[in-house]
């Protein structure tokens, strides 16, 4: 039974930077891709951004926060990144972490973002 749980979360001002960090255990981390995704209160949850298993292939980002948000992995320490700058007030969500392969996913309980203005 695999688990990923994040943490990083907090208040933020506007214009400041934040990195999240989701750490695995219990699987084959290195196999899997990454995902991270938030959900706004009142709001759908939004595929953030996403990370394969190796390499630097299959990135992408929603187009909102590109050129601002960065995901990486250290596969050496089973830990998943999501670097965020230039925060907004709009960015406040629950921030989750992801891991996939195939059919297969787990999900983090989630982590708490609050971008004031």
């Amino acid at each position: 039974q695999g688990q990923v749980v994040e943490s990083g979360g907090g208040l933020v001002h506007a214009g400041e930077a934040l990195t999240l960090s989701c750490a695995a255990s219990g699987f084959g981390f290195s196999q899997y891709a990454i995902q991270w995704h938030r959900q706004a209160p009142g709001k759908e949850g939004e595929l953030v951004a996403g990370k394969s298993s190796n390499g630097n292939g299959n990135l992408l980002y929603v187009d909102s926060v590109k050129g601002r948000f960065t995901i990486s992995r250290d596969n050496t320490k089973n830990t998943a990144f999501l670097h965020m700058t230039s925060l907004k007030p709009g960015n406040t969500a629950v921030y989750y972490c992801r891991s996939l392969l195939g059919r297969s996913s787990s999900w983090g309980q989630g982590t708490h973002v609050t971008v004031s203005a």
